[in-house]
């Protein structure tokens, strides 16, 4: 056993001084070759120099069809990175658009809206009465009944009859008052009749409104004078409205006489309601 347990050791210190003698033949042989080189380039020879040149090209050629393909998938990486960062962009642009646009569209109907409120602070301004303003909150309107609902009522001392303006125009008047809302009813409502004054003839009559078409003037004199683009003024008989408030002008169309309102009801977002003739600082 010891025998054979010291034939074992000695080959593997055989083996390893062999592959040290390699390893510093190795070294050597690659010195004499770099000590080689440095001596053939210093020689000025044509048939080295055209050997050099080859080798020389070989070498570089060789390195940058190497290198094609990690360029390539570096470019590629690059492309992919860049699309993906383009695409990122993109989508945060588009979504900072949307809230710009929507910002400008919400300035835009602050900026309306606040044009409204002065308008009608300017006309409460001029008024010979008091004057409340109210929004429109319920928009009902059919063939036959044309009616909006106001976000005021009682609490702002509104009360049914009173006069509803837009801006300086008669619209209607209030036919229903709870304490925080009220309806009112348009002066083309199929139940609507107001006494009214037409200018420049003088004559009384009675504004009937019939739905959606335009409401007409009855109870006239037989021999009255209306003509086309006279001027529709509430009368003030009934001791509600004031007197002398422009509802529009007459418009004769066979054998009725409708009046053009002042006022497109169906653009109306806030309204004046009239208070009476109460003194304003009160």
């Amino acid at each position: 056993m010891d025998t054979s347990r010291d034939d074992v050791s000695i080959a593997i210190r055989s083996a390893f001084l062999k592959k040290g003698t390699q390893q510093k033949f190795s070294l050597l042989i690659l010195i004499l070759l770099s000590i080689t080189f440095i001596f053939f380039e210093s020689i000025q020879f044509k048939p080295l120099d055209y050997l050099r040149s080859a080798v020389k090209d070989t070498i570089y050629r060789g390195s940058v069809i190497v290198s094609y393909p990690s360029k390539s998938f570096a470019g590629l990486a690059n492309f992919f990175h860049n699309y993906i960062n383009l695409h990122s962009n993109y989508n945060e642009l588009k979504k900072e658009n949307n809230i710009l646009k929507n910002n400008i569209s919400k300035y835009s109907y602050i900026e309306l809206e606040n044009n409204q409120l002065r308008k009608l602070i300017d006309e409460q301004v001029m008024s010979p009465g008091n004057m409340v303003s109210a929004r429109v909150i319920i928009d009902k309107q059919s063939p036959y009944l044309n009616s909006f609902i106001i976000n005021s009522g009682s609490n702002k001392n509104l009360k049914n009859g009173m006069a509803a303006l837009d801006g300086q125009n008669f619209i209607g008047r209030i036919v229903d008052v709870n304490f925080f809302s009220s309806r009112v009813l348009l002066v083309s409502d199929l139940n609507s009749k107001i006494p009214v004054i037409i200018e420049p003839s003088g004559h009384h009559a009675i504004l009937t409104g019939h739905g959606k078409n335009l409401p007409s003037l009855e109870y006239l004199p037989e021999n009255h004078k209306v003509k086309d683009g006279d001027i529709v003024f509430t009368s003030g008989k009934e001791g509600v409205f004031f007197p002398g408030t422009p509802i529009g002008k007459a418009k004769l169309e066979k054998e009725e006489i409708n009046v053009s309102l002042f006022s497109n009801l169906s653009q109306i977002t806030f309204v004046n309601i009239s208070l009476g003739e109460s003194d304003k600082r009160k």
